[in-house]
């Protein structure tokens, strides 16, 4: 999110087009991000909600990875790229903010605040809205009854394949991912270790590691959505009740694991749409290297084009291609 969406989202205070939250007031942030300097006159307390840790670990106290309670006065909305979050954000807004209260949602044009605003006027809710610092800030009192609208904007988890569930806003939120398919065909089936996988989503990698080495030890999942971490522990507690299994709300980028694996596996976040800048699953692989033992191997899935080979001969002893489609190839490294 640019810092431009925070610009918009605090506008209509700034204009006085929206009252300033008064002390004593709460005020309710979901989709959080640091880096904003409230207006003067704005004395709200501010219970802040990020799920996803990179940006979570930019704010300050009174942030939480979900949200709770209701009765608050103000609510704000940052947008995000996915239609169904920001619904859904909305959604939650509406349930927690007392009737009357006002809610504002901004985001960037790229961030589907139009189709938002649009949906909101369907729905019959009565909004204000302008253009700013290239995105649009929506605001409207919250209705007395909102029920019919807060059901309509609300998304309910996808449960597909018959045993997994995810909600929308998380990557390949109502289907196996292809790419994470292809490298579940190539784990071990022997595997008696200790593993971690690393951007392990809502658990399908773990789940099919889990199913294909019955022997394994134990599986340590990391992920930086908060949310998809609590679908990975209900899909594992549904497909592999048995499992030894911790889960870690962590930023690897920031927040390296401390203990040492057997075998890493991972499906870099967004190694689709990073092909011009794959620094992210780089700083993934030096991560996994520094979190394997001496002898310990990674296994990766990434799209074809990202040149993540020159890090692989880096950082460890050995590197090679286990095999390739049209689109994803599968990569591993021992340590």
């Amino acid at each position: 999110m640019s810092r431009d969406a925070l610009k918009t989202l605090l506008h209509p205070f700034v204009t006085d087009a929206v009252p300033m939250p008064r002390d004593g007031e709460r005020v309710i942030f979901l989709g959080a991000e640091g880096g904003s300097i409230l207006p003067e006159g704005f004395a709200g307390e501010i219970t802040a909600v990020q799920p996803f840790r990179p940006l979570f670990r930019t704010l300050r106290e009174g942030a939480f990875p979900e949200a709770e309670g209701d009765g608050y006065d103000v609510g704000l909305v940052l947008c995000g790229k996915h239609r169904g979050e920001n619904e859904n954000r909305t959604a939650e807004a509406l349930e927690r903010v007392r009737a009357g209260g006002m809610i504002v949602i901004a985001g960037g044009k790229e961030d589907g605040i139009q189709p938002l605003r649009n949906t909101l006027l369907k729905l019959g809710i009565e909004l204000d809205y302008t253009p700013k610092y290239h995105g649009v800030a929506v605001w409207f009192a919250r209705p007395e009854n909102a029920d019919a609208a807060i059901k309509a904007l609300k998304k309910q988890p996808v449960t597909f394949e018959g045993r997994f569930e995810a909600a929308p806003g998380m990557f390949s939120h109502d289907r196996i991912d292809p790419g994470s398919e292809l490298l579940a065909g190539r784990l071990p089936t022997d595997f008696d270790g200790n593993a971690a996988d690393f951007g392990a989503g809502w658990g399908y990698l773990s789940v099919m590691l889990a199913e294909k080495s019955p022997r394994v030890n134990r599986i340590d999942l990391f992920e930086a959505d908060y949310q998809a971490l609590e679908f990975a522990k209900k899909n594992l507690a549904r497909n592999c009740p048995n499992l030894n299994a911790r889960f870690y709300w962590q930023d690897l980028g920031a927040e390296p694991p401390k203990e040492k694996y057997d075998l890493v596996i991972m499906n870099p976040p967004f190694h689709e749409a990073q092909a011009a800048d794959p620094e992210l699953g780089r700083t993934m692989i030096r991560t996994a290297a520094a979190a394997l033992k001496n002898g310990g191997r990674l296994m990766l899935v990434a799209n074809r084009g990202l040149p993540y080979e020159p890090v692989l001969a880096s950082d460890f002893r050995e590197h090679g291609e286990t095999c390739r489609n049209a689109r994803f190839k599968v990569l591993w490294a021992k340590k």
